[in-house]
């Protein structure tokens, strides 16, 4: 296992989580989301489980930020409720919400803890998605609204901001495959969508740095593309998969430009005039963040493009059927400086896996994660030793939480949660964090 003295004196070590999956969207006057319409849906939900409650940090904020101080991080990253901080999307602001952020943006920093914000993690107020969600052009204005709202109350405090948490799942995987509120399946919806929340991305660094704020950030999830076999077809097959994934969101907050591989499949469906966007999008950020957890292996498929498919993997699997893939972290570091961000600071924003956890007497057991955290940060240390300029690592998730989709049923954390009584429970790999994270070793 690594400690502190396996990195440079300033890397930052945190731990993450988001608004819905913990807070509890049934208090403090929030308004609904299109999760708690999709979650509503029969279908789409295991056990048509919600956010109503979730972990209830809403009341329970101060006990779980101990716990992130305990373990000895340095940093939080936490998201942002768009419809707690106004119910409609737009229009009356609802003051308990930003009260909330408040208190919690103050409780972080008298624990010595560096807030780092990300404003939206998948929470569409609902009203804003009955006039088409991201669909509409419209939202990158009513989200720079709310980005000056919500950092008017806490942007003083910040140490970090991103707008938007993983845009691929906010456009493709919630509009094209439909397993993410809204649940749509439609290819010209899936292309507005994933325009449409990188101008909105670049919108609300606008606002921030008209603010007077920085160390703005943007935070793209990532999943390595390998080629299912090696034919031709396989490679173009992958190669369009990291396009949408990967190259997509990157290259155009990065480069100004779409990968013409996937501007194949989705030209016709983009906005008129999307071109002229670019210089919105590449507003300039002070750092880039990357979530990975995986590598896909693809194949060619049948049908209409994109025409692929992903195909079971060899490599052991997490309790969500990822395989464990370690090198995918490190060949993303060293491919994101090289041909996207140079010299800009580099963060890994989410990195954890679901697993079982083994309940012995008052103890939990998951060593699992230990070791794929232990592999993850050793690929990272790898890409450090390429000359990466990679700053920071932050565990996905400090509790178990709702999953999305997935309910309650996939547990992610570093400490465990009971969904009936509440009750907090460090694991095994939350006690070996905080003896790695000491900061009293000799260096």
């Amino acid at each position: 296992m690594f400690t502190r003295k396996d990195f440079p004196e300033d890397f930052l070590f945190g731990t993450a989580t988001s608004s819905y999956q913990i807070e509890g969207h049934g208090f403090g006057g929030a308004g609904r989301t299109h999760w708690d319409d999709f979650a509503d849906t029969p279908g789409n939900v295991v056990r048509a489980e919600h956010g109503a409650r979730a972990c209830d940090h809403y009341h329970l904020y101060e006990q779980d930020l101990d716990l992130v101080a305990a373990a000895g991080f340095d940093a939080y990253r936490f998201s942002t409720s768009w419809a707690r901080v106004l119910p409609e999307g737009r229009g009356p602001v609802n003051t308990e919400g930003l009260d909330f952020y408040d208190r919690l943006t103050d409780a972080m920093l008298e624990r010595g803890l560096k807030p780092c914000a990300t404003l939206y993690h998948w929470e569409l107020p609902s009203a804003l998605a009955d006039l088409g969600g991201w669909r509409n052009r419209d939202v990158a204005s009513w989200f720079a609204d709310f980005t000056e709202i919500i950092m008017d109350r806490i942007g003083d405090r910040m140490w970090s901001v991103a707008p938007i948490n993983e845009p691929w799942c906010v456009a493709w995987l919630s509009h094209f495959y439909g397993a993410h509120a809204p649940g749509l399946r439609d290819i010209r919806a899936a292309a507005r969508a994933m325009h449409h929340v990188l101008l909105a991305h670049g919108r609300a660094i606008e606002v921030m740095r008209a603010q007077g704020l920085g160390n703005l950030g943007g935070v793209f999830n990532l999943e390595w593309a390998s080629p299912a076999s090696d034919e031709p077809e396989a490679r173009h097959a992958a190669a369009i998969y990291d396009g949408i994934y990967n190259r997509w969101f990157l290259g155009g907050v990065f480069k100004g430009a779409y990968p013409q591989i996937v501007l194949d499949g989705l030209e016709p469906h983009l906005p008129q005039n999307w071109q002229d966007d670019f210089p919105t999008i590449t507003q300039k950020l002070d750092w880039c963040g990357l979530n990975y957890y995986t590598r896909k292996r693809i194949a060619p498929a049948p049908g209409p493009w994109p025409a692929l498919c992903e195909v079971e993997g060899p490599l052991p699997k997490t309790a969500m059927g990822w395989e464990i893939y370690p090198q995918g972290l490190q060949d993303f570091l060293i491919r994101t400086a090289a041909e996207y961000t140079g010299d800009l600071p580099l963060y890994v924003t989410e990195n954890g896996m679901a697993a079982p956890d083994q309940m012995r007497g008052g103890d939990v057991h998951d060593p699992d994660r230990l070791s794929y955290l232990a592999a993850h940060l050793e690929a990272l240390r790898a890409a450090q030793a390429r000359g990466v300029p990679v700053k920071g690592y932050f565990v996905w998730s400090l509790l178990d939480n709702y999953e999305w989709s997935f309910g309650y049923e996939k547990r992610f954390g570093l400490v465990h949660v009971d969904f009936d009584t509440l009750a907090r429970t460090p694991k095994a790999s939350y006690h070996a964090m905080a003896l790695a994270l000491r900061k009293d070793q000799n260096r």
